[in-house]
C-alpha cells in the first residue's frame, strides 16, 4: 500500500513517519508539492497512485490568517477540497487533520471530562463538558472557520475518509524549527529570563504529536471512517500547561496569569475547546495518555536528542 504523507516534516508529519515507517510511505515536504497548485497534486498522484493520503499540510498561523483570509482559504479549504477530488478520482482514502478552534467554547455543558475540571459546579463559569463529534461547530476566527470549510469540503466529496481534530499539538519537530511549538516557547522564554504571561482563561487538552500519529496508525487500519476527535485526555489552561512545562524541567521563571483580553490577540479562540475522543471510544481505542504523562515523555525525549547532539 502506497501512502502519501503531505507536510512530512512538520511536528505531526515527523512523527507520521515514523509511525507509518514500515509502509511503502512518500514524504512530501512543502518544497515538493505546493498544496495549491491543482497541477502539482494531480502529477503526484497519478506518479504515485496512493491508496492512502495522510495530509498535515495547514496555514495556520491564527493570528495572521484575520489579515490574509484569502491565502487562509485557499490552503485550508480550496485546496483540501480538490486534494479530496483527486483522491475521490483515484481511489485514495484520506486522512485530513482539523482543530478543536472549530468550537466557540460558550455553550455550557453538562459533565467534565477529567476528574478535576477547570470549570467547578457553583463557579461563575457554570459547568463545560468537551466537544463531541456531534456538536455543531461555530467558528470565531478566519482560520477557524477556513478549517471547517475545508472540514466540509471533504465530507462533501469523498465518501471513505478520516477527519481528525485535534488540539494544542506540540511535537518533537518543533524542538528543532524555528516555529517551534508552545512547549518551546515556554523553555526559549525561560531560559532568556524572561518574564512569561500565559492566559489562564482558554482551557485546552495539550496533544502529543507522537501520541497522536500512533492513534492514526490504528484508525485507519480499522477501515472505520468518518469524524474523530483525537487528543491526550485530560484538561488545563494554557497557564496550567506552562506550569507544569517549566515544573518538569525544573526552571522557575517569573510565571504570572493574564487573561485572553488583556493579552490582545488578534483572532478569537474559544474560552473552552476540550475534545471528547467519543468516536474513537467507540471502537475501543480511546487509550491515549493523560496530556501531563505525553508532555513528562515528550521532556525526556527532548533531552535524550539533545544530549546525543
Amino acid at each position: 500500500m502506497t501512502i502519501l504523507l503531505i507536510g512530512a516534516s512538520g511536528q505531526l508529519g515527523s512523527e507520521l513517519r515514523q509511525a507509518f515507517s514500515d509502509c511503502d510511505l512518500v514524504p512530501l515536504t512543502h518544497g515538493d508539492l505546493e498544496l495549491t497548485d491543482r497541477t502539482q497534486v494531480w502529477d503526484m498522484m497519478h506518479k504515485y497512485g496512493p491508496h492512502l493520503i495522510l495530509n498535515t499540510a495547514a496555514y495556520h498561523r491564527v493570528d495572521e490568517c484575520e489579515d490574509f483570509s484569502g491565502r487562509a482559504f485557499d490552503v485550508n479549504a480550496v485546496a483540501v477540497r480538490d486534494l479530496a477530488i483527486a483522491a475521490k478520482e483515484f481511489g485514495a482514502v484520506l486522512v485530513h487533520f482539523s482543530t478543536d478552534y472549530v468550537f466557540d467554547g460558550r455553550q455550557p455543558r453538562p459533565y467534565p471530562k477529567s476528574p478535576q475540571p477547570p470549570f467547578t459546579k457553583g463557579g461563575h463559569r457554570g459547568i463545560s463538558h468537551p466537544y463531541r463529534e456531534g456538536d455543531v461547530p461555530k467558528p470565531l476566527s478566519v482560520y477557524a472557520t477556513s478549517k471547517l470549510a475545508g472540514e466540509y469540503f471533504v465530507q462533501a466529496v469523498l465518501e471513505r475518509y478520516y477527519l481528525i481534530r485535534t488540539c494544542g499539538l506540540y511535537g518533537l519537530a518543533g524542538s528543532r524549527s524555528k516555529a517551534g511549538n508552545f512547549v518551546e516557547t515556554m523553555l526559549r522564554l525561560a531560559a532568556d529570563g524572561r518574564e512569561i504571561q500565559v492566559v489562564g482563561d482558554q482551557i485546552v487538552t495539550p496533544t502529543s504529536a507522537k501520541d497522536l500519529a500512533h492513534k492514526v496508525r490504528q484508525l485507519v487500519e480499522t477501515d472505520a471512517y468518518g469524524l474523530y476527535h483525537i487528543t491526550n485526555n485530560g484538561e488545563c489552561s494554557w497557564y496550567q500547561f506552562a506550569q507544569a512545562i517549566l515544573e518538569l524541567s525544573g526552571l522557575r521563571p517569573h510565571l504570572t496569569e493574564t487573561t485572553s483580553a488583556a493579552h490582545g490577540a488578534r483572532a478569537a479562540r474559544p474560552a473552552y475547546s476540550v475534545l471528547d475522543n467519543a468516536n474513537l471510544r467507540s471502537l475501543g481505542l480511546d487509550d491515549l495518555r493523560e496530556w501531563r504523562d505525553a508532555l513528562a515523555d515528550y521532556l525526556a525525549e527532548r533531552k535524550r536528542l539533545q544530549g546525543e547532539g
